[in-house]
């Protein structure tokens, strides 16, 4: 691959880089790039603002509404916005269930759907794991029993997700279900778009480690899903499942928003002394840094080739595995070495009191008062997706033959 960027490329990322500059609002990027919460109405400005601009959907063609941007353009974008400071675009209507309904949906589906997602009218969230199944997510158990009444063909749905992210805010939620107990695990299984405001629908927090509200556990009770809303063919849900599962695995691996931690450890390691010089003049933090921003390297040129099959309409594969799995340990390791660069000034975290407007300075640096939550929040990344492990058995599998 020709990693050197033509003019026109270089004139495009100037165009993205300029666009960020101007229209991010700078109470944004202060939370980004400090690590500090986003709410809902953050998220939705930006999704907004880039729908406004045409590039509400990075990823998709003209055709369903977006830029139709190749895999460079893409890459660029991602890397532009991650460097100025722009939230994570919300991955799970934009990137995860809008190639499903573009490769598997039908016309109506596409017509109703797609274009609230881009301009954030609709906010999804993600009903794939359950309690029990997660990284085998073949044994799912929520069932979804198809039949017809007075009000026509529909399915009524029963059953537990949890870890559901942002579910508090979601307007529709995509589904696996079991249409089919008694098929092989695999073969039994449907793709549901749901609506959050059915009846028979709960959503209860999951508080983590770090005091945050980002997931839920949400249950349905006799819940009535219109048969319209099945996506593709009844029982042949896993195949989207996999398919979709290559986008997540691919957008997990972050690469611009690791390039942006990185400059920023570099900050810090170059602020934080240690025997009165720069602890990035140490030897041995300096070469774990060294080896970190090599891996990344490595890993953005792996990122650039699963891009270039995914312009060329083929699923990303086993390659979107090994994505998974460096991506996610690369943006671990530098919370693990931001932690380190400012030691004891890492504990101090009270969310209320910085969302306040309180200052640590009193008990250290400012850009140290949100490290350790950053640090916990981060732990959940070589789980969510498919572990790390289950990657490594996919890879061993569609590469190896074991």
């Amino acid at each position: 691959m020709d990693l050197t960027f033509t003019p026109e490329e270089q004139a495009f990322r100037e165009e993205v880089r300029s666009f960020v500059r101007t229209k991010l609002p700078e109470s944004i990027r202060h939370k980004v790039m400090n690590s500090l919460r986003l709410t809902r109405d953050d998220h939705v400005l930006w999704q907004r603002t880039l729908h406004e601009r045409g590039w509400g959907g990075p990823g998709w063609t003209k055709e369903f509404g977006g830029p139709g941007w190749n895999a460079v353009e893409q890459y660029i974008f991602e890397e532009e916005c991650a460097a100025g400071g722009a939230p994570r675009l919300i991955p799970f209507g934009i990137k995860m269930v809008a190639p499903v309904i573009m490769a598997f949906g039908s016309p109506e589906q596409q017509q109703r759907f797609l274009p609230k997602l881009s301009s954030a009218e609709e906010w999804w969230c993600q009903g794939y794991s359950e309690p029990g199944s997660g990284s085998d997510l073949a044994s799912l158990k929520m069932r979804a029993v198809r039949g017809v009444d007075a009000k026509g063909d529909h399915f009524v749905v029963n059953g537990q997700k949890t870890w559901t992210t942002l579910g508090q805010y979601a307007d529709w939620i995509f589904c696996l279900v079991r249409t089919d107990p008694q098929a092989k695990a695999q073969r039994g299984i449907s793709f549901l778009l749901i609506d959050m405001k059915s009846p028979g629908i709960t959503v209860r927090p999951i508080i983590t480690l770090d005091g945050a509200h980002e997931v839920n556990e949400v249950w349905f009770e006799d819940v009535r899903v219109p048969a319209e809303n099945l996506v593709g063919e009844e029982n042949k849900g896993w195949t989207y499942a996999k398919f979709l599962l290559g986008h997540e695995r691919s957008n997990i691996a972050g690469i611009g928003i690791a390039k942006r931690e990185l400059a920023r450890l570099k900050r810090v390691a170059a602020t934080e002394q240690k025997r009165g010089r720069p602890l990035l003049e140490d030897p041995l933090f300096s070469a774990k840094v060294a080896q970190v921003e090599v891996d990344l390297t490595a890993l953005e040129m792996t990122n650039l080739r699963v891009l270039s099959a995914e312009k060329d309409k083929r699923a990303p594969g086993p390659a979107a595995s090994i994505l998974k799995i460096k991506g996610t340990e690369i943006q671990q390791a530098i919370t693990e070495l931001l932690l380190q660069a400012v030691g004891p000034y890492a504990l101090p975290y009270i969310p209320e009191a910085l969302a306040a407007g309180y200052s640590a300075e009193a008990v250290g640096p400012q850009y140290a008062a949100s490290l350790a939550a950053h640090y916990c929040n981060m732990r959940k990344l070589s789980i969510y997706g498919g572990s790390n492990e289950i990657q490594k058995n996919i890879i061993s599998q569609q590469l190896l033959g074991l």
